[in-house]
């Protein structure tokens, strides 16, 4: 078993998914998001899965909502923090 092939955090998919939306992968640097990225998810609580299907079945719709909202706050929190300490 390989953990990298086997096991990731689904936060990283919701994650990456935001940053999409808000169109940071047109308008930032790979660096600034690398960092935005390991800002944000450790200011996540992890939630390690094995497979996609598991979450698209198995979590219930309030509970999906409530993780976007965190992501887009963690987000949030990691963009201010760069913004105000990157010279």
């Amino acid at each position: 078993m390989k953990l990298n092939d086997d096991i990731h955090n689904y936060y990283e998919k919701l994650l990456l998914s935001h940053l999409i939306d808000l169109g940071l992968d047109q308008t930032k640097s790979a660096e600034y998001l690398a960092d935005l990225c390991c800002i944000s998810l450790n200011l996540l609580p992890p939630r390690y899965i094995r497979y996609e299907v598991d979450m698209a079945f198995y979590l219930p719709q309030s509970e999906r909502f409530e993780m976007e909202m965190k992501v887009k706050e963690a987000v949030a929190r990691a963009q201010e923090f760069l913004d105000n300490h990157r010279g």
